[in-house]
């Protein structure tokens, strides 16, 4: 039998038109992502290659996933971004001290995964600045989940630089889910017939010909591969065809036989080349002298094997067939060879894997080089890798006591990394040796920490309260910060529990006193977590003046970005509660400031979300909506799920019922299967704005009961008790007004702030006589008139308006009704400004209806690029902030250019900076 020539493509047309497009895409500017997916064999790698001979004027970086190297963090994306190491230098210096830490070029803390994705983003942008770049990722399916997740980043965030991302994959990856997909199946009959044709002199009998064709669904490899090794009388008759199931393992068959016909030196040669996955050939030949093979070895490899610069298989399955083909002692004595070549100075950690592969059985010396790989891995953010080599570790450990101990650190690691079912099962491994007190009740922390990662509400704040018990007489900062744990997981389940579990951690850690408590003063975190302790089991009025001095310690300095990045989600929590919004903005948006510059994606739509309900409620509904928007794609390019609830409080404030309806109906469904109790109160405080908003009182009463059914919701509880008193009065319900202004007054009376005081005051006016409600209401808004809380007073003056027309003061009416529509105008409240309009309306003036501005027509984004420009800051300043970029900048600027029709960043301020932005109270009102 003679195979002709090299591979061709056959057919393909409309695969090729696709890559063909994607080209001419990147050439014109934009950027392109492709997934091309199929089984072993189909042609992908083929369409590949056909696509970088297309791409002149391109320039081309590959990497390629392997299976030996998917526990070792970055290895891939090393492959990729070696060529550019030398552009670090250009980077933000987070990003460049990201990607050093993540490669090993530097020391220094682990990175957060998505700031080394950012700082890939970033590498490629300038690359692809000075010409076209194309990136292939080949064997996708083999990627370490550290370059995988950084690659997705990527693929999420490119959008106007010149780069075409292509991914192969032969299985479904996770990571790529959601990306612009190619599947790429057999060939059509006519092509299939064509290829058999073209490779095989020897005549074949039509039937075999057909059958060929239909066991391979047309697959290219295996139309090539599966007739090798038949006699000419076979292929004529059909007589003794294999029957092997599956195309792949078909293919696999067909290189096990013509492995099988090679010498046992060629043999021994493949397999060294199949442990090694980096295709060094220098080590591939040391490995090979230590064993014995030389050079003669590769005179003839019957195209199976090349060995040039680097060793390449003819097809990743070769790779995988050599190494299935061996035995157990052989792949051992070459992991041996391969670890024995290998620098331990350079590179050990691939030294190490090696030397487990070779491990015949329980070796101590082994499982403790792996322990030092993990931890050279965990500080460069390789979570998954430093869980692989402790879960390795483990494995060849024979003594109870340091397996138990390696099984627990490898749980631990397990759980960082987000795989929570084997974090369970070595968990279990851990709690059968054994481990000593506190390890135990580690193991009871790190299960509480698995059930709230998995699912918030359930047993996580049972389990963690348990262990800060079992922790407390062990190691009291441990304990403290496990309590902490615990509240927030009780804080999240909320309603969505049995009991008040907030309540049952509040009074087991008023009992927990922090290490040395009585030889130092409080630490903020002290003063922070004692004071919410108080706050639930006292009230407010006991807990208000220690929690003021832990809003205080926050505001200074001190603290650690550690402690910042952990407790400011509580202390912005805490200003709230306080009533106390400039300590809220301040906080967040040093929350929000400190995620970016550290690069804690994973935080950052969190303090988003804060940020964006201080904007909202300062009546700047433009940028809420923006940090709103930011904090939901960022959590879309991390593949975390959309947890913001912002962009349903913004509805619910504008007004918009089929919009915030639908937010709500979807909130609570996720909520309900997260276990978040606390976010049906959010949502139910959303609602009970939106009624009061269309004058529908009776369902804003009921909504606004139904978010303080559980009044732990430490916020929104708050804020829903003013909403029920308006829904309660308008509905003439006095009971209910009653109970809530009780509460609130108690809040506001230990607050002292002019906030809390306003809207009591505005509240206790709602209730009142005639001759005390005016005083109430200009009280009011005297006190919310210092504030930058102008949303309620905009409010303030609409409920004062209307009181003053019922009381028949037309004139002194229109004055406080105009100030209140011009407010809602301004900010987008629209069904309170009807609400004033038809008031307006009702004392004889008519207010003109709301212009739609241009700054409307922007999206969240372009709008919030545009703003951050006409504040000075430059493309690669906004690029840092947002987490994209500097040519996605200039793309979001030009398209909001035209929409506004300005031609310079001067030009911009005037359209986008709202009147109502942030610049002290006095100077927002109208």
């Amino acid at each position: 039998m003679v195979i002709e020539g090299p591979e061709v493509l056959h057919d393909r047309h409309a695969e090729r038109e696709v890559l063909g497009r994607l080209l001419e895409a990147v050439r014109g500017g934009q950027s392109r992502v492709l997934v091309i997916c199929g089984e072993a064999g189909v042609g992908k790698t083929a369409l590949v290659e056909s696509a970088i001979r297309a791409a002149s004027g391109f320039r081309v970086m590959r990497a390629v996933g392997v299976e030996s190297e998917m526990e070792l963090a970055f290895a891939a994306l090393q492959q990729l971004c070696g060529p550019l190491l030398g552009r670090l230098g250009q980077l933000p210096a987070p990003q460049e001290d990201a990607l050093g830490v993540a490669f090993g070029l530097r020391a220094g803390d682990a990175p957060d995964r998505f700031l080394v994705g950012l700082a890939v983003l970033s590498l490629l942008s300038e690359v692809a600045g000075e010409q076209p770049l194309l990136c292939v990722v080949d064997d996708a399916q083999w990627l370490d989940r550290a370059s995988a997740q950084a690659l997705v980043f990527v693929a999420r965030r490119v959008l106007a630089e010149s780069v075409a991302l292509v991914f192969v994959t032969r299985d479904p990856v996770e990571e790529l889910g959601g990306l612009p997909k190619l599947a790429v199946e057999g060939l059509a009959n006519d092509d299939a017939r064509d290829l058999l044709g073209s490779a095989f002199r020897v005549p074949l009998d039509e039937r075999v010909r057909e059958r060929l064709i239909a066991e391979t669904r047309g697959n290219p490899l295996a139309l090539l591969e599966l007739p090798r090794g038949l006699t000419a009388a076979e292929l004529a008759g059909g007589f003794g065809l294999p029957d092997a199931p599956g195309v792949s393992g078909r293919i696999e068959d067909s290189f096990r036989r013509r492995l099988a016909g090679l010498p046992g030196a060629t043999q021994r040669l493949l397999l060294v080349a199949a442990a090694e996955p980096t295709g060094d050939p220098v080590l591939v030949w040391q490995a090979a002298g230590r064993l014995g093979i030389g050079v003669h070895a590769a005179a003839d490899t019957d195209g199976l094997l090349a060995i040039d610069t680097r060793v390449t298989f003819r097809h990743p399955l070769v790779r995988s067939t050599v190494y299935s083909a061996a035995t157990p002692q052989e792949r051992q004595a070459v992991h041996r060879a391969l670890a024995d070549a290998t620098d331990p100075e350079v590179d050990p950690d691939r030294r190490a894997w090696h030397l487990a592969a070779a491990a015949p059985g329980p070796d101590e010396h082994v499982a403790a080089e792996l322990e030092s790989s993990a931890g050279r891995a965990q500080a460069r953010g390789g979570l998954a890798a430093a869980a692989a080599f402790l879960e390795r570790a483990t494995a060849l450990t024979l003594e109870p006591k340091p397996r138990a101990e390696r099984a627990l650190a490898a749980a631990q690691a397990k759980h960082l990394a987000g795989a929570l079912d084997p974090a369970l099962t070595l968990l279990s491994t851990a709690e059968s040796g054994p481990l000593d007190e506190i390890q135990r009740a580690q193991a009871d922390l790190l299960r509480g920490q698995i059930a709230f990662a998995s699912r918030r509400g359930g047993d996580a704040a049972r389990l963690l309260l348990e262990a800060a018990k079992r922790l407390e007489p062990l190691d009291r900062s441990l304990a403290r910060e496990t309590y902490a744990e615990a509240f927030a997981a009780a804080m999240y389940a909320g309603r969505l529990t049995d009991g008040d579990p907030v309540l049952k951690v509040a009074e087991a850690a008023r009992g927990a006193k922090p290490a040395g408590a009585s030889r130092r003063a409080p630490s903020a975190v002290d003063l922070l977590l004692d004071g919410q302790a108080l706050l639930i089991t006292e009230g407010p009025g006991t807990a208000m003046p220690m929690l003021k001095r832990a809003l205080n310690a926050f505001r200074g300095s001190g603290l650690s970005n550690d402690e910042l990045l952990r407790w400011l989600w509580l202390v912005c929590v805490t200003a709230i509660h306080l009533w106390d919004e400039e300590s809220w903005r301040v906080l967040s948006d040093r929350y929000v400031q400190l995620a970016r510059d550290v690069g804690a994606l994973t935080v950052l739509p969190l303090a988003l979300n804060y940020a964006a309900g201080c904007r909202m409620h300062a009546g700047e509904f433009a940028s809420a909506a923006a940090l709103g928007e930011e904090a939901r794609t960022v959590s879309v390019a991390i593949s975390n799920p959309d947890v913001a609830i912002s962009s349903l409080f913004l509805a619910g404030w504008r007004g918009r019922e089929a919009e915030a309806l639908r937010l709500i109906e979807a909130s609570d469904q996720d909520a309900i299967s997260r276990g978040e109790g606390r976010r049906i109160g959010a949502a139910r405080y959303a609602a009970a704005v939106l009624y009061n908003g269309l004058g529908r009182y009776e369902l804003a009463l009921a909504a606004a009961q139904q978010a303080l059914e559980y009044q732990r919701e430490l916020a929104t509880s708050s804020w829903a008790l003013a909403e029920q008193i308006e829904a309660a009065t308008r509905s003439g319900r006095r009971e209910p007004a009653a109970h809530a202004l009780a509460q609130l007054s108690e809040i506001a009376r230990a607050s002292e702030s002019d906030w809390a005081l306003g809207i009591e005051a505005r509240s206790r006016a709602l209730m009142s006589a005639a001759e005390t409600a005016e005083g109430l209401y200009r009280d009011a808004i005297d006190r919310l008139r210092r504030t930058s809380v102008r949303s309620e007073l905009a409010r303030c003056h609409l409920l004062y308006g209307e009181w003053l027309r019922r009381q028949k003061r037309r004139l002194d009416a229109r004055e406080q009704l105009r100030s209140a529509h011009q407010l809602f105008t301004a900010f987008g409240m629209e069904a309170f400004a009807e609400r004033a309009r038809a008031e307006l309306a009702a004392t004889g003036e008519h207010a003109r209806k709301r212009t739609v501005e241009t700054r409307d027509d922007l999206t969240p984004q372009e709008a919030q690029i545009s703003r951050l420009a006409a504040e000075g800051a430059t493309n690669q300043e906004i690029a840092a902030q947002l987490f994209i970029s500097p040519s996605t900048v200039d793309y979001h600027l030009r398209k909001a250019f035209r929409k506004l029709g300005v031609n310079s960043r001067r030009q911009l301020k005037h359209h986008v900076i709202q009147p109502t932005a942030h610049a002290g109270p006095a100077a927002r009102e109208p």
